[in-house]
Order: C-alpha cells, then structure tokens, then sequence
C-alpha cells in the first residue's frame, strides 16, 4: 500500500473520532464513510425555479452504463441551450462545444482530464468516486476519492478581505441544527466549468452549499445556490443526494497514474511548476 493509501485509510477510519469541532457545536454525522451519489454525474433542478443546465431535449444524453443497460448507442453530453439562466455570451460559448460533442469529436470533463471540478462541479466530478469527509476544530476536508480532489471549508471565520483566485476559491462553512453543513465559496478562477455539460462562469461566481445529513445518517442531501452577473441571467439552484454506502479507507485512484484512455488532444495533464514537498 502506497504512502497516500494509508493516510487515506488513516483519515477515513480515525479523523472521526480524533478530529471532532469544538466542544458544545453539534455537528452532523458526515466523517469515517463514503458517501456515493445518484444520478449521472449532473445536478439535479430544484423543486421550483430556475435550475441547472440539462441536457438537449433532442439530443438525449446515453451514459456506457445505461447503453450497456439497454444497448443503445452512448453519446457524450449536449447542453440544452435554451434554459433562461444562460448569458448570450455563454450560449455561443456553449454551442461551440455541443456541436463537438454532438459529432462526437470530443467532450471535456474535469475527471476525465485530471483537472479539478471547481465548485460547483466538484459535486458532479466522477460520482462513481464516492465523498468523504473529515470534521476538524478549525476546517472541514471534502475529498473526492477519484483525483483525488481536495477542498478545505474554513470553519467560522469571515472571507478574505481579497481571497486568492483558485479552482476552489476560498471556501468558509459553520455548522446549523445539528445536521447541516453551510458551506459559502467565492475567490473562484475562471478555469473551470460549473457541470459537466460544459457551462463556463466567470470570477464573480458565489456559491452556497448545504450538506443536511437525514435518515438517521444514511443520505447526504445537498443544495446549491449559485449566482454570476457575470455569465447568469439570474441566481439558480440544484439539488444533489448521496448515501452512506462504503466503510472504511478511500481507494487509492490516482487520475494521472490511470489515464489508460487519456486524450492529450483535449488539454494536458495538468503540471506544478514546483515539487509540492
């Protein structure tokens, strides 16, 4: 077992117990699992108002394992360009890359070309991938099995007068009702994509989540609350559920070192500059 499986397995099975919020905060049952997710690896709308990109009516979206399922052909995702929340700039943005995935010539996925989900993609990169998460005194970990991907949820401090522009922003959440994380990010670069249809944003991007822990612990459900004059028309929602399905340490699934059907001719592995230690 490589030095990163067994800090995997480290913080899965012991941060629970060892890494616990100050005394007195109730917090929800969130560490020392995998949390798997429904769904393809889109968001969900909310139950009114305006809500996420989708996919393309006429171009109904096949995942392998639903063609493998059913035996229809599988296709890459086309976005339905008409939803209201999109900017003009956005769309024709946008069209450029359904046409490509339409033909089949190519669509990017953060997963898929080892670069980070951003937020809030993080939610919908690779949900094969289960989440984990590790409760500190001062932070909370969530940690995407596949990458891996990390974002770090500074606990009860304001933002950063000016935070640092990152592919996961500056990230601060507090814990309410005992069963809910509220996790509020901004300082988002515009290097990445809100979902996996593609849907570009830009610097102004906020956005809130809530974890809600129900079921007696066994479901995760999330909200999301997004807003960006600067690519969105108006603030909208998504909605996303997870279940405690796994025990135990995360799997090691290094994405650079498994990139047995990599496509170069997308974009590049990403590479540091400098060694990280």
């Amino acid at each position: 077992m490589s030095t990163f499986a067994r800090a995997c397995a480290l913080v899965a099975a012991v941060c629970a117990t060892l890494l616990r919020p100050a005394t007195g905060t109730e917090v929800p049952a969130l560490s020392a699992t995998g949390w798997d997710g429904d769904g393809e690896n889109e968001f969900t709308p909310p139950k009114s108002g305006p809500g996420p990109v989708t996919s393309d009516p006429t171009h109904p979206y096949v995942s392998n394992f639903e063609a493998r399922r059913t035996g229809a052909a599988p296709n890459w995702r086309v976005a339905d360009l008409t939803n209201p929340i999109l900017k003009p700039w956005v769309v024709e943005k946008m069209r450029e890359q359904n046409e490509l995935a339409a033909a089949g010539t190519r669509a990017f996925e953060a997963r898929a070309s080892c670069r980070p989900g951003g937020v809030p993609g993080f939610l919908v990169m690779g949900r094969v991938n289960p989440l984990f998460f590790v409760q500190g005194t001062n932070e909370v970990l969530l940690i995407n099995e596949g990458g891996p991907e990390v974002r770090h949820v500074l606990l009860d401090v304001p933002h950063s007068a000016k935070p640092r522009m990152s592919p996961y922003g500056e990230s601060v959440g507090h814990y309410e009702g005992g069963d809910t994380l509220v996790v509020d990010t901004i300082g988002l670069s515009d290097d990445t994509y809100i979902d996996n249809y593609r849907t570009p944003h830009t610097t102004q991007l906020h956005v809130l989540e809530r974890f809600q822990v129900s079921e007696g612990g066994k479901t995760l459900n999330v909200t999301i609350h997004v807003e960006d004059a600067g690519a969105f028309n108006m603030p909208w929602s998504a909605r996303q559920t997870y279940h405690r399905t796994r025990t135990g340490g995360l799997e090691e699934t290094i994405c650079a070192e498994n990139n047995i059907a990599f496509d170069a001719s997308v974009t590049e592995i990403p590479k540091a500059d400098t060694p990280d230690f």
